[in-house]
C-alpha cells in the first residue's frame, strides 16, 4: 500500500495519477473535507479509501494502519504563501509532517514530503539543496518557515539520511484548478486571455530587470511526479532534492508560449506591483536540479515550451480535463 497525503490537492492528485498509469491501485488518500473541485481531481482514479487527515493521525495513533504500507508519499500541507497564522501552519505543516515522519522512520516505511523553494527566500544564500547549509537560509514568509523548520529538524536529528524532501518550485499543471489565488500564473493568464484577450504582470521595480523579465524556474507536474515515481522506486536516495526544470525562464517567456499554444495575439500590460510585496518578491529563482541527475534520474524534463503546450492542448483548451 502507498498513502498519498494532500491526495486530491494539486501535487498529490496528478501523482495518484501516474500510479494508476503505472498500474498502483492500493492506494490509501488522505486529505481534507473535500470540495466538489477537488473531489473531482480523483473522479476518474482508482484507490482503496479516501480518509480524512484527522482521521488517519488517530488510525496512526491507535495502531489501525494496514501492516502493507510500502510508503507515505506526504503533500498534504497549508501552502498559502500569505498565510500569517504561524500556529496554523506550525501544526499542519511542522508538527503533521514530524508525525507523519516518526511513525514512517518506526516502522521501516518510505516516506517523501514536500518542502519548498520558499525556503530559500531572496535567494541570496543561492538554491543549493545541500543539506548542511540549512542553517544558512532565511525564507520571506511563514510559510517558508513552517517548511523549513520541518527541514532543519530533520538535519539536525540525523534523519535527512533516511527520507527524502522535495523543494518544488514553481509548478503548473492539470489538478490545480480549485487553487484560485495559489494557482500558477500559467492557468490564471489562461483563463484571463480566453476571458479578454489580454493579461497583465507586475511591472518590475528593479533597474536590472525590464518588465516581465523576472524570472522563475517553472517545472510541469508531470515532471514532477516523473521524479516521485523514481524516489519511490529507489528507497536508497534520501536527502533533500530541489524539483524544477534546472532553467530559469522570464514571465515574458511564459506568456509568450502561452499565447502561442492558444493560438491568441501578444497582450500583456505591466502594473504596478503592491507595496507590501516589494520587499518580499524574488526576481530571479533556479533550482540546480545536479544533485538529482547525480542520484541516478537521467528522464528528460519539459521544456517550457513543451510542457505549456501540452498543458494547454491536452487539458485546458475546453473541455477542461483532468489528469
Amino acid at each position: 500500500m502507498i498513502i498519498v497525503t494532500g491526495g486530491a490537492g494539486f501535487i498529490g492528485s496528478a501523482f495518484i495519477a501516474k500510479l494508476n498509469q503505472e498500474g498502483i491501485q492500493d492506494i490509501l488518500v488522505v486529505d481534507e473535507a473535500l470540495s466538489p473541485a477537488r473531489k473531482y481531481n480523483l473522479k476518474d482514479r482508482t484507490f482503496l479509501e479516501f480518509v480524512d487527515k484527522g482521521s488517519f493521525l488517530e488510525r496512526l495513533s491507535s495502531g489501525q494502519l494496514p501492516q502493507s504500507i510500502e510508503a507515505i508519499v506526504h503533500m498534504g500541507a497549508c501552502s498559502s504563501t500569505t498565510e500569517t497564522n504561524v500556529q496554523y501552519l506550525t501544526y499542519n505543516n511542522y508538527e503533521y509532517t514530524k508525525t507523519l515522519a516518526e511513525y514512517s522512520l518506526s516502522k521501516g516505511i518510505r516516506f517523501i514530503y514536500a518542502s519548498s523553494a520558499a525556503t530559500y527566500g531572496d535567494g541570496s544564500q543561492g538554491y543549493a539543496d545541500d543539506d548542511a547549509k540549512l542553517d544558512t537560509l532565511k525564507p520571506l514568509n511563514q510559510y517558508g518557515i513552517s517548511k523549513h523548520n520541518f527541514d532543519l529538524w530533520a538535519h539536525g536529528n540525523g534523519v535527512l539520511s533516511q527520507i527524502t524532501g522535495l523543494k518544488f518550485f514553481n509548478v503548473y499543471g492539470p489538478n490545480e484548478y480549485y487553487k484560485d489565488e495559489m494557482a500558477s500564473v500559467a492557468w490564471k493568464a489562461f483563463n484571463a486571455i480566453q476571458a479578454t484577450g489580454s493579461f497583465s504582470l507586475f511591472r518590475s521595480h528593479r533597474p536590472d530587470y525590464q518588465n516581465g523579465e523576472q524570472k522563475r524556474d517553472f517545472v510541469y507536474v508531470k515532471d514532477c511526479c516523473s521524479v516521485m515515481w523514481w524516489l519511490l522506486k529507489h528507497p536508497d536516495t534520501n536527502g533533500l532534492f530541489n524539483l524544477g526544470s534546472g532553467h530559469a525562464r522570464s514571465w515574458n517567456d511564459l506568456l509568450s508560449v502561452l499565447f502561442s499554444a492558444m493560438k491568441k495575439p501578444w497582450n500583456v500590460s505591466y502594473i504596478d506591483m503592491p507595496l507590501q510585496l516589494r520587499d518580499q518578491y524574488q526576481y530571479f529563482t533556479e533550482a540546480p536540479i545536479s544533485k538529482l541527475r547525480s542520484a541516478g534520474y537521467t528522464a528528460d524534463i519539459h521544456t517550457l515550451e513543451d510542457g505549456i503546450t501540452d498543458y494547454v492542448t491536452s487539458f485546458l483548451l475546453p473541455p477542461l480535463r483532468h489528469w
